[in-house]
């Protein structure tokens, strides 16, 4: 940041990086009618994310293979879900100079790739005996999601309603 003096004798805070060309260029250009794909996908991944846990948590309750199961699938539905809303996001990301400016949103990127890797390894270490997989890594690891999920989820948040980056401009 550096300070720029007011008419008024008043410093004020400028951005180098507002200077630069396609700063304001934030609107979304991987969308259907307007709609920013990457926005609408990935309530998917964020909720199966959460439904793995939930049925990690009643297979560790109920003992019933079916909640291993379902958390197997969810895990693995959730990272399949996540790729396709990373797909977008990363084209967003590249694709929109206003977007590509910002460090949050590299932040977010980061954040929201290491969550791909984790619900990867969460799919991975139940492939092999969904049930064995449930306690005690397999839970810790759909917690773990859950945390990071909530993490990337508050940036991506912030992005979209501080920043107002991805969206429409409106009339």
């Amino acid at each position: 940041m550096t300070m720029e003096q007011t008419d008024h004798g008043d410093h004020e805070l400028v951005d180098p990086i507002s200077e630069e060309p396609g700063f304001d260029e934030t609107e979304s250009r991987i969308a259907v009618l307007g709609h920013p794909i990457h926005a609408m996908s990935v309530a998917f991944p964020v909720a199966l994310t959460f439904c793995a846990l939930g049925a990690d948590a009643l297979y560790w309750w109920s003992g019933d293979a079916f909640w291993a199961r379902a958390a197997l699938w969810a895990a693995g539905t959730g990272f399949l879900f996540g790729m396709l809303a990373g797909f977008s996001g990363t084209a967003e990301l590249l694709l929109v100079p206003g977007i590509r400016a910002r460090a949050p949103a590299w932040t977010h990127f980061v954040i929201a790739v290491t969550l791909l890797a984790l619900l990867g390894c969460n799919w991975g270490l139940r492939l092999y005996g969904y049930e064995e997989a449930v306690l005690p890594y397999g839970i810790l690891l759909s917690a773990l999601c859950v945390g990071v999920v909530g993490f990337t989820g508050w940036h991506g948040g912030k992005l979209v309603f501080d920043y107002r980056l991805g969206t429409a401009k409106g009339n």
